[in-house]
């Protein structure tokens, strides 16, 4: 049986979708292995970068979220091809490094995979996380908690399960974030 290696992963964007609209900035966080048997916490691997923006197109309030600058970042931000390119790198480094194939792992997991997905295979021609190779931490909650999937959000989580990192909307900071989170909710019975 092949070993998962769970990448907690939140992006910033300044919209909605993808292409119309761009990312500008995503972090990854290694979070954990698991073999089915054995579930291994891991940190300290970490990937970022903030990128050009790839549309004249934004929405005002999407931006607003992530604090980040399009016009600086225009300059300053990476070229998408390269990031990606650097970010598929780094994935088959994590896959190597730890013996295990890359699982994505969002909250919530449409909005953050969307733009990560179609980024790689635009930039780079693929996805290391294949076509779904993903999980939805959201989701993982929900069934252990028996709760409907429209009835959790993080304030309805236990205090326990939430870690110590605070919520930024830094890409890294809540990709880090979000790994403690989901090795919290994995290693939990539920209710």
């Amino acid at each position: 049986m092949p070993t998962d290696l769970y990448i907690s992963t939140d992006i910033e964007a300044d919209g909605p979708i993808p292409g119309p609209y761009s990312m500008l900035s995503f972090g990854m966080a290694v979070a954990a292995t698991f073999d089915g048997t054995t579930f291994n916490r891991l940190e300290g691997d970490t990937f970022y970068r903030e990128l050009q923006p790839i549309s004249p197109d934004f929405i005002p309030e999407a931006l607003a979220v992530s604090g980040l600058d399009r016009a600086a970042l225009a300059r300053t931000g990476a070229a998408p091809a390269l990031a990606m390119a650097e970010n598929v790198a780094w994935l088959a480094e994590m896959a190597d490094k730890h013996q295990a194939r890359p699982v994505f792992v969002g909250y919530p997991l449409g909005f953050d995979w969307m733009f990560t997905y179609w980024y790689q295979v635009r930039f780079t021609g693929g996805s290391p996380f294949g076509h779904s190779a993903h999980l939805d931490l959201k989701t993982l909650f929900a069934q252990k908690a028996h709760r409907p999937i429209r009835g959790v959000g993080k304030r309805s989580m236990p205090r326990h399960l939430l870690g110590d990192s605070p919520h930024t909307h830094h890409a890294l900071d809540d990709a880090v974030e979000q790994a403690q989170l989901f090795c919290n909710v994995f290693e939990w019975d539920g209710i």
